[in-house]
């Protein structure tokens, strides 16, 4: 889908995974510690990941210019720390947010956490992972929503249903 609309995918949890499992990473048992306590990693370290896939994509190829950046802002810090990093580099054309009541998302990732093999994919770790969501991350969604950059998504729909829903988001969007 993103392919056909030009865009690269970035998971900033997937790059933080990453960089925890690099050998040698000066990064790695910190990102550890966060992502186990359901904290938000600094976002010196987050931006730095993804800048440097972003760096990456458009080295390769030019054309490569847009991005869907999954997971990300996740604070207030995480958004002052992209401002400043890319002002001038990259704007943000809309925000995508999968809207779903917590409990079917604990269901979810309790389900995944059979074998995704992610340390917090646990119940301790979701609930603190659903309180930093409300503290820290829906101010942010609540920002953009403010600004006219938010497309919503009821994420408790049936999969066909969420997808076609974000197919018509991205045929409006471009």
């Amino acid at each position: 889908l993103l392919q056909k609309y030009g865009y690269t995918h970035l998971s900033a949890g997937d790059l933080l995974r990453d960089e925890r499992k690099r050998p040698g990473s000066q990064y790695g048992e910190l990102i550890e510690n966060y992502i186990k306590e359901g904290e938000i990693v600094p976002v010196e370290i987050t931006i730095s990941l993804l800048k440097r896939a972003m760096d990456q994509t458009m080295a390769a190829n030019s054309q490569k210019n847009k991005f869907l950046i999954d997971g990300f802002p996740r604070n207030e810090d995480n958004l002052q720390g992209w401002n400043k990093t890319m002002d001038g580099k990259a704007d943000v054309s809309f925000v995508l947010f999968f809207d779903c009541d917590n409990e079917i998302c604990v269901g979810r990732c309790l389900e995944r956490g059979k074998s995704s093999g992610r340390s917090d994919d646990n119940r301790e770790s979701l609930e603190k992972r659903i309180h930093t969501y409300l503290q820290s991350t829906k101010p942010i969604i609540d920002l953009y929503e403010r600004m006219g950059k938010v497309r919503k998504v009821d994420a408790s729909k049936s999969v066909d249903e969420v997808f076609e829903k974000v197919v018509q988001i991205f045929d409006k969007e471009g």
